[in-house]
């Protein structure tokens, strides 16, 4: 996924309130020059007229105005020349600034353990070690059942982009249980001092404990709406008047 920055420049404003500008737009994928672009997009009144490119080297013009200026920019050589020195002189100078920000931080992974069924096979079960919000990109995702590491019928994603310099990654375990075992996924990455360490509990399938959720609340909102009507007839009944019969 590109990344990129942008410098806005105000150089005209006429007296009827039409205002001309430029944007200067730097487009990457990596810090290495190749694989940045540097354009300079002139605007009048909100419309682009021209752009020049570096993948290009020469201004494009997308109005009758806009074509005559391209004409213009295009047969001045030292015009091109420094605009064609921005793109490392400007772009490359701050992509690399960024990317050494970036890469003296580091996000913690959270993780999040659950079952789902097998996709078939020899086994019964099925683990899902999901980890997320992770920086930098490398990260080891392992199982261990009983303390022992366990390398067979284990398949895991690649580390996904989420678009916002954080990763996530996905890895499944399929497994035939046994009583008392202790499986555990271990996660090994540059922003914990130890490996994060998130054990299985099994004595109680999810969907079941969705339910034992979902009840629990069900009972907690039941006994609110009985307690806030036992206030409301105490209150009737102290404001009722009691007529004798004869």
């Amino acid at each position: 996924m590109a990344s990129s920055f942008s410098e806005f420049k105000l150089f005209f404003s006429s007296s009827d309130g039409f205002i001309e500008y430029y944007l200067d737009h730097c487009d990457f994928n990596s810090s290495d020059l190749k694989d940045i672009e540097y354009i300079r997009s002139l605007y009048y009144n909100k419309v682009e007229y021209a752009r020049f490119s570096s993948s290009l080297g020469k201004y494009v013009g997308y109005t009758e105005y806009g074509l005559k200026q391209a004409d213009y920019f295009n047969s001045q050589a030292s015009i091109l020349a420094g605009l064609r020195a921005t793109k490392e002189t400007v772009c490359k100078h701050n992509i690399d600034n960024a990317y050494r920000a970036a890469l003296t931080k580091s996000a913690e992974p959270y993780v999040r353990l659950s079952s789902t069924a097998p996709s078939g096979g020899k086994h019964s079960a099925m683990l899902v070690c999901s980890v997320y919000d992770f920086y930098p990109k490398q990260i080891r995702v392992k199982w261990t059942r009983d303390g022992q590491e366990v390398t067979s019928d284990v398949t895991s994603t690649d580390e996904l982009a989420d678009g916002d310099w954080y990763y996530q990654i996905h890895s499944h375990l399929e497994y035939t249980p046994r009583s008392g075992e202790k499986i555990s996924c271990m996660v090994e990455h540059a922003s914990l001092r130890e490996p994060l360490i998130t054990d299985w509990d099994p004595s109680m399938p999810e969907s079941e404990r969705n339910k034992i959720a979902i009840g629990a609340s069900g009972l907690i909102l039941g006994l609110v709406l009985s307690l806030a009507g036992f206030i409301y007839y105490k209150r009737k009944a102290r404001g009722r008047i009691l007529v004798p019969s004869s």
